[in-house]
Formats: C-alpha cells, sequence, structure tokens
C-alpha cells in the first residue's frame, strides 16, 4: 500500500510539471503572437498585467527563448517519473530522431513570426510548428525514460544474463521435424530452429494442460512425419483432432509414399466412427506371453482403477483367466475363433463348461491350476472376476 501511494504521489508530480511545461508554451504564443490574437479578439487584461509584471521583474520576455527553455526544462523533469514498460519497438534511432526533430521545430521556427505574410498566417505557422516540436520532444523523452528504465530497473528476473544463443540453422534429413522458434538474446527477438534429427530415437513432450502441446508440437511432428512419407500410429486423445489433422494432411501429401497408406480409426467410445479391428488377431501371438499382454491390456482399460492395485490377487486373477481363454482360442482350429467378441462370451460361460475344456490342454493345465484347485475345494466366491 505505502509503495502505491508514492507511485500515485510521483504521478501527481509529474503531472504537475508537465502542466507547468504546457503553460509556458500558452504564455510563450500569447505574448509573442499577441498581435495575431488581438485581430481574433483575444485580450485578456489581467493576464496582460501579470505578464508585463514579469517581464519588467524577470526579463522573462526579453528573448523569445526563456519560456521556451523553461518549458523544457519541466518538461524534462515529467517525463524522468514515466514507468517502464516492455516494448521492443522503442530503440536509440527512433530516440534521436524524435528529441532532434522536436527540438529543432520548436527552437529554431522564431524566423516564422517574420515572413512576408499575414500576421495571422505567420502566428499559425509558429504555432503549429511549436505543438509539432513539442510533442515530438514529449514522445522522446517518455521513450528514452522508458528504455533507460527497462535497461537499469526491469530486468528484476535477470533476463538479460540467462538469455543466450540458440540454433538458428535449419537443418534437414530424411528423418528430421523442424521446429520454428523464437527467442530473446541481447535485448532482441531472434528467429530460430529445434531441429530433432532423429525422432525415432525416442522424443517426448512434456507441457502442463492447455500449454500448446499438440499446436507448438504434436501437430508439427504429423504433418512433418506425413509430408516424409512415414507411417504413423497417433493415439488421438480428443478425437477427431489430431484425426483431422492427419487424414487432411495425408490427402494433401500423397505423393511423398511409393504406395498411398490406407487411413484407419480405431475408436472404442463412438464405434459408429471406427474401422472394425480384432485386438486379439492370432497372427499377433507366438506363445502364450503374448497372449498374458493382450489380457493385460484389455483388462486394465475395462477396469482403470485396477491400474494402482496391479499385484493384488483379485487383479491377477481375471488377467491370467483371461489370457489363459485368448490363448485356447489362438491353438483351438489354428484361432478360427479367436477374436474378442467370442473370448467374451466364452468368458462368460459356467466355469464347470470352461475349466474341463481348458485344461485338456496340456500348456494351460498348469497355468490354471490355482482356479481349478479354487473351484473343486467350493471357492466359488473367488473366481467371480468377470471383465
Amino acid at each position: 500500500m505505502q509503495n502505491e501511494d508514492d507511485l500515485r504521489g510521483l504521478a501527481k508530480v509529474m503531472d504537475f510539471m508537465r502542466a507547468l511545461s504546457i503553460l509556458f508554451v500558452v504564455i510563450n504564443v500569447y505574448w509573442f503572437c499577441y498581435g495575431a490574437l488581438h485581430d481574433y479578439g483575444v485580450n485578456i487584461g489581467v493576464v496582460d498585467k501579470i505578464l508585463m509584471n514579469f517581464n519588467r521583474t524577470a526579463g522573462l520576455f526579453t528573448s523569445i527563448l526563456w519560456t521556451k527553455l523553461f518549458a523544457v526544462v519541466f518538461l524534462a523533469l515529467s517525463c524522468l517519473g514515466t514507468r517502464g514498460v516492455k516494448d521492443e519497438k522503442i530503440t536509440w534511432p527512433k530516440i534521436i530522431t524524435s528529441l532532434t526533430a522536436g527540438f529543432i521545430l520548436f527552437f529554431f521556427n522564431w524566423w516564422l513570426l517574420s515572413l512576408p505574410f499575414p500576421a495571422e498566417a505567420n502566428a499559425a505557422l509558429y504555432v503549429f510548428s511549436m505543438a509539432a516540436g513539442y510533442i515530438l520532444m514529449l514522445m522522446g523523452g517518455v521513450w528514452l525514460s522508458r528504455l533507460l528504465k527497462n535497461n537499469m530497473f526491469d530486468d528484476v528476473f535477470n533476463t538479460e544474463n540467462e538469455s543466450f544463443m540458440q540454433e538458428t540453422r535449419l537443418i534437414v534429413n530424411e528423418y528430421s521435424v523442424n521446429l520454428p522458434t523464437r527467442f530473446y538474446y541481447k535485448k532482441k527477438w531472434n528467429n530460430g530452429w529445434a531441429n530433432v534429427l532423429m525422432p525415432q530415437r525416442a522424443t517426448i513432450c512434456v507441457g502442463s494442460p492447455g500449454s500448446g502441446k499438440s499446436y507448438a508440437i504434436i501437430n508439427q511432428f504429423i504433418k512433418q512425419q506425413i509430408e516424409k512419407g512415414f507411417a504413423m500410429y497417433i493415439y488421438d486423445f480428443k478425437f477427431p483432432d489430431l484425426s483431422t489433422i492427419a487424414y487432411n494432411h495425408l490427402l494433401n501429401n500423397r505423393e511423398g509414399y511409393v504406395k498411398t497408406p490406407t487411413f484407419y480409426v480405431i475408436n472404442f467410445d463412438d464405434p459408429s466412427r471406427s474401422h472394425r479391428c480384432n485386438p486379439i488377431n492370432p497372427a499377433f501371438m507366438e506363445d502364450i506371453s503374448d497372449a498374458y499382454e493382450s489380457s493385460y491390456t484389455i483388462m486394465l482399460n475395462l477396469n482403470r482403477t485396477w491400474v494402482s492395485k496391479q499385484g493384488d490377487f483379485f487383479v491377477e486373477s481375471p488377467i491370467i483367466l483371461f489370457a489363459a481363454i485368448i490363448w485356447f482360442l489362438r491353438i483351438y482350429q489354428d484361432g478360427k475363433y479367436c477374436t474378442f467378441p467370442h473370448a467374451v462370451e466364452f468368458l462368460n460361460k459356467p466355469y464347470e463348461k470352461i475349466f474341463p475344456i481348458l485344461t485338456s490342454y496340456p500348456e494351460l493345465e498348469n497355468y490354471l491350476s490355482p482356479f481349478m484347485d479354487a473351484w473343486l475345494g467350493g471357492a466359488a466366491d473367488q473366481l467371480q472376476v468377470r471383465p
């Protein structure tokens, strides 16, 4: 609160200084353009007497420069209280040009009053040049104050010392993904490139929700990899955001592929927008460990709370049972019925029908021995594990 009060007080002082500066400009115009103003009917007797007394005692109007100097001094003092504002457009050439042009227009315009034109025209030219010069000096003074304060006081986070030169070259190869960047270095913004030359070595993009990961990184990976003719497997968590980008970009860049790939979508939430597929295709399973991996993935996706309970009996048991069923379907008639609907339908049959069939295969007999012992021992409640 104290700092805010101090800032308000300083702002009032600076406003008062600027008001005094403008007052001296008005006094200068009133005194040295008095004839033209008198012709327009501007004649304030009280003001005339006050200014005459000032001139008699202080010699304020003995030269046309005195009032201008006072105006510039108070203008400079008012600019000292300007707050620093981050603005990359403020540069030294702009400041010098503005101050120089304003100084010339403000101080070197006395000859306009002696031109061979009517007094009203000369006064108008004089007032216009003086106003333009004042505004230019005001702009230059404010810019100068802001720039100095930015350099001296506003770098509280040590931005200048922590900035460093980054890669500005565009390095391209047959695998690369090139992301345009913009970084701050040596008091200016520079354009650069983040070159991911071997993305197949594993690339991770980490950021909080809404930070722009998809827009800045993921979308570029998808587009550039499609342009270079790579096949892609995309997990579209916010379907159809990434799918739409990939599909449209594939349509526009089919010439990059020797053989145009087919575009498939697997959507478990909305089957009407999904291609048909078999997640337990027998062609992908060579031994029972593959069946276990398929069962593990399916069961944990159907029961999300099990992720935090891995290793528990009531989590591992249904996974093992379902893996045995998958492997049975894989080896029965060379996988003719090895599909997810068949596995679910088989699992929902009574245990007195399931276990005799499964244990008739030697590779599953030992695998299911704990289930058989529980079932034969009458512990049926422990076996009520359905996906």
